[in-house]
């Protein structure tokens, strides 16, 4: 979802003809920073590690994606440098005229092969992944149906759609009997396998039932799935066992995948398709090498040090409990995005400051990105974390939640 500040209503938005006239207007960030309060936009000082540098200061970082800790592994930066000097920092054109290299198609069938899929298209970020091939796939005459809790970039690449675009209540599989009934058009119905925000797992074998039921096809964004859910790290489909029965995985690298870029796999003809109806890959430059061959390390990490993802979820049955026990709500989260209910957007923006003064680093989400009155300091952990990053994380909770009078 988005993550954003809203504008105070009380202040007018005239009509003039100046088209910079709300940027004058818009006052919330500017009102903020005087407080202290101002959460976005921190400056990192160092590498995605479990403790990272602010001003001088370490600090643990829960409010990072890097789920199984491999943005500073040895082996994905000796990956990058090679491709690097192999073949320099930019490819300069995009995929489909001269920006394809040969390691872009090893990765390809690479994560194909991982995906346990026919065939795999890579972006140069996941947002453009789901802009791309949502669009491609959604003409005048076809329907798109999502989680009202799907990631922004499924509803902006609805927007780029022609297509009628239906939404169901999260997670809510009665909701969603209700949305696909009663439609006789194409339809693709796309959900999050891990929700950015709540950290909770959609329920699979029911969107694949209901998807059979209606004779739509499922997409999963499992940007927050791949190596963390499943037996192997394959993410929500390898989790439910259900890796047949969805059409089409989509995947990022700025998680467990320790880059920046994206992909989609699924069978090689409706790969093939969006490889040239896409305009998010056709129009956009083609991933850097360093990108490319980071990844590529990162899926043989994956494979061979099962270990990390084994200690990521003793990490997050930890914080769960943790948090739990001292008093936070923290919703139907059951992964290692763990979200710490707030209430008040001013409550957050108080919280993350003040659990920064304790050296911790957590995220802070309001309006849009969570529903007005219910916003969130969300966390989110990595493998690598030690038990005693975690015992401070807590220890910091516990004095914050009891100065706001949350627990």
């Amino acid at each position: 979802m988005d993550c954003g500040l809203v504008q105070d209503p009380s202040v007018a938005m005239t009509k003039t003809d100046d088209i910079f006239e709300k940027c004058f207007r818009f006052t919330a960030a500017a009102d903020l920073r005087k407080t202290g309060f101002y959460p976005f936009f921190r400056v990192i000082e160092s590498a995605q590690d479990p403790e990272v540098i602010i001003n001088g200061r370490k600090m643990i970082m829960v409010g990072s994606n890097n789920y199984l800790g491999l943005t500073n592994h040895p082996k994905v930066k000796e990956a990058a440098i090679a491709a690097i000097k192999k073949y320099g920092t930019g490819c300069a054109g995009s995929r489909f005229l001269n920006g394809t290299l040969d390691i872009h198609v090893a990765l390809e069938e690479k994560l194909a092969r991982f995906m346990r899929k026919e065939a795999a298209l890579i972006f140069s970020t996941g947002f453009q992944v789901n802009l791309g091939v949502i669009s491609a796939l959604v003409g005048k005459d076809d329907t798109v149906v999502i989680d009202k809790m799907d990631h922004a970039s499924i509803v902006d690449g609805c927007r780029l759609s022609y297509g009628e675009v239906k939404r169901f209540k999260h997670n809510d599989m009665a909701d969603l009997d209700r949305v696909l009934s009663g439609n006789g058009k194409g339809k693709l119905l796309v959900v999050d396998g891990v929700f950015s925000m709540e950290g909770d797992i959609v329920n699979l074998p029911e969107v694949i039932r209901l998807g059979n039921k209606y004779g739509a096809r499922i997409m999963v964004d499992d940007a927050h799935g791949i190596g963390v859910l499943g037996k192997t790290g394959r993410g929500t489909a390898e989790h439910f066992g259900r890796e047949e029965d969805v059409d089409l995985i989509m995947g990022t690298y700025s998680k467990s995948l320790a880059s920046i870029g994206g992909f989609i796999a699924g069978d090689a003809d409706i790969i093939d398709y969006i490889k040239h109806f896409a305009r998010a890959l056709i129009f956009s430059a083609s991933p850097t090498p360093a990108s490319v061959a980071s990844v590529s390390a990162a899926l043989d990490i994956i494979e061979s040090e099962p270990e990390r993802i084994a200690r990521l979820w003793v990490i997050t049955r930890r914080m769960l409990e943790g948090l739990r026990d001292l008093g936070f709500a923290t919703g139907p989260s059951e992964t290692p995005i763990i979200p710490v209910s707030v209430g008040a957007d001013e409550a957050a923006f108080k919280m993350a400051i003040m659990l920064q003064e304790e050296g911790v680093f957590a995220n802070v989400a309001v309006s849009p990105a969570v529903p007005p009155g219910k916003a969130l300091i969300r966390t989110s952990y990595m493998a690598t974390h030690t038990d005693e990053h975690l015992d401070r994380v807590l220890e910091a909770f516990r004095k914050t939640g009891k100065t706001l009078g949350l627990i």
